[in-house]
């Protein structure tokens, strides 16, 4: 729930590189150095706002930003998000890569909060994934967490989720969890299974949590039912994921389940409408 200065800086000095390797060629040919603007950042349709420390360091210390809501705000169509007084060059520079990234992390956490909205009366957590853009991954993640939603891993050192892959590397379900095991990580153990028989192998070693991928809604209530009649099974966690969308997210609602993990929130998105328009 928190980006540091230092982060956010360091991936801005990148987008501005690759924006303008060598300086925004138009503006410094047709614009003085001296030339002073006000601006405004415009809502052009209804979201929930991410920006709040992010926009003022898109536009550093020359430029006065005021008004800006909240990270967690509605904002709706129309609405003024904010307002910019500084030197021309300088915000016409950067304004497309502060619309850019602002675009995207408003669409995520508008996103993140229909689903969460939806399973919370339930008690599931929606979680995020590691289906996010390389290079965004914390912002993306921060905007998931703004939206209500929660963040899952943030990279492959966070947790322990062992895949279809790993299973059939390390030959079998058993042996990939006792060889996690006995790498004696203080983490928990999590396991993805497609099938009622691999929770059943998998119950006789022990896990912490099961990922049940791509299962139909009949096959995760017997899964839901096997589990949590296991030993110490009501405190294991219990997430789905797979084609799971805000269409058909209500029918596994009632399943049993503790969280439903949807890679949806980043990489299928639609950046919100937001501009920056000079006043005449």
């Amino acid at each position: 729930m928190h980006l540091p200065d230092e982060y956010i800086l360091e991936k801005l000095s990148e987008f501005w590189e690759e924006d303008m390797p060598n300086g925004d060629i138009t503006t410094l040919s047709t614009i003085s150095k001296k030339t002073l603007v006000k601006a405004e950042i415009q809502a052009v349709e209804k979201f929930v706002f991410v920006g709040e420390t992010i926009i003022p360091l898109c536009f550093g210390k020359d430029c006065h930003i005021q008004n800006l809501p909240q990270d967690g705000e509605t904002i709706g169509k129309g609405d003024l998000i904010g307002n910019i007084t500084g030197p021309a060059q300088l915000i016409l520079s950067r304004e497309r890569v502060m619309l850019n990234l602002i675009q995207r992390l408003c669409g995520i956490a508008t996103t993140a909060q229909q689903y969460a909205e939806i399973a919370k009366p339930h008690n599931i957590k929606i979680l995020d994934t590691r289906k996010t853009t390389p290079g965004l991954r914390l912002f993306e993640k921060y905007a998931i967490a703004i939206g209500g939603a929660y963040n899952h891993r943030l990279n492959l050192s966070d947790g322990v989720l062992i895949k279809d892959n790993h299973i059939v590397a390390a030959g079998s379900i058993t042996k990939a969890i006792e060889c996690a095991r006995n790498a004696n990580i203080s983490l928990p153990i999590e396991l993805e299974v497609d099938s009622l028989g691999q929770i059943q192998e998998a119950l006789l070693i022990g896990v912490d949590g099961f990922l049940l991928d791509n299962m139909y809604v009949d096959t995760i209530r017997s899964a839901v039912l096997i589990i949590r009649n296991s030993k110490n099974g009501q405190n294991i966690f219990i997430e789905i994921s797979g084609g799971i969308t805000i269409d058909n997210i209500h029918q596994y609602l009632d399943t049993g389940i503790n969280a439903i993990s949807v890679g949806a929130l980043t990489h299928q998105i639609i950046s919100k409408d937001i501009r920056l328009e000079f006043n005449s």
